[in-house]
């Protein structure tokens, strides 16, 4: 794959996370102030936001690697929560337990750099794991 086309994809992937970000604050304001627990209300809002940015990146970000059927997606589906969804869960949960619990910084606040520090690992497990081009694809 060219630099340009990883790039493309690079600034596809991260406007959908700009999106998600929204969607994932929102659903962590709402859930923590219903649940009173930061904990369970960011793991729920990590998995909805996982299961936006599945439908983003299926059809916008990896576009040029579509799948050819729905059992296609399902797989991708599976494989990027428990890869993208892994990372983002675990990740943000502990990440969030430090961050708010250690270093006492609002859950806002602390939500956006565990986000952040998760961004990186998340492409490269997308890009080449979750919607990896077939190798009879050109």
């Amino acid at each position: 794959m060219s630099w340009r086309a990883m790039a493309w994809h690079w600034v596809k992937f991260n406007v959908v996370g700009a999106i998600g970000i929204g969607v994932q604050l929102a659903a962590l304001a709402a859930l923590n102030r219903v649940l009173g627990n930061y904990v369970v209300a960011t793991a729920i809002a990590v998995e909805l936001t996982v299961l936006h940015n599945f439908v983003w990146h299926e059809r916008f970000t990896w576009a040029d690697r579509a799948s050819m059927s729905w059992r296609d997606s399902l797989v991708r589906l599976l494989k990027f929560n428990f890869s993208n969804g892994a990372i983002s869960i675990l990740g943000n949960i502990l990440l969030m337990r430090w961050f708010v619990g250690e270093f006492r910084l609002p859950v806002v606040i602390a939500n956006l750099l565990a986000i952040a520090l998760c961004g990186l690992a998340n492409f490269v497990v997308g890009d080449r794991f979750v919607f990896r081009r077939c190798e009879n694809s050109s």
